[in-house]
């Protein structure tokens, strides 16, 4: 399968490095809900992990929405592309659900 309009963003490597880590961070949580399911831990013990992770989830998308916005949409409306602000409000939309 062939992946059409594929958009791609330069980052710097401190950028990159620090959402990386964001994100590994994330994936050590959910390895440990895996391993306390598995050990049947206490569901409300189960289901704080799970708030925790749905919280760093909230503050990655947070940072990432506020990059988005600073660089790619204001980039867009200056080139004179009004489209990325249909993009945007569609994305906001979809966040919000």
């Amino acid at each position: 399968m062939e992946q059409e309009n594929i958009k791609h963003v330069k980052r710097d490597t401190k950028e990159i490095k620090s959402m990386v880590n964001r994100l590994s961070v994330i994936e050590g949580q959910v390895r440990g809900i895996k391993k306390m399911v598995e050990e049947e831990r206490y569901c409300v013990d189960i289901l704080t992990q799970v708030s925790s992770i749905q919280a760093a989830l909230n503050s990655f998308n947070k940072q990432l929405l506020a990059r988005h916005i600073k660089s790619c949409v204001c980039d867009d409306i200056r080139a004179g592309k009004d489209e990325a602000v249909d993009e945007l409000c569609e994305l906001l939309k979809n966040l919000m659900k």
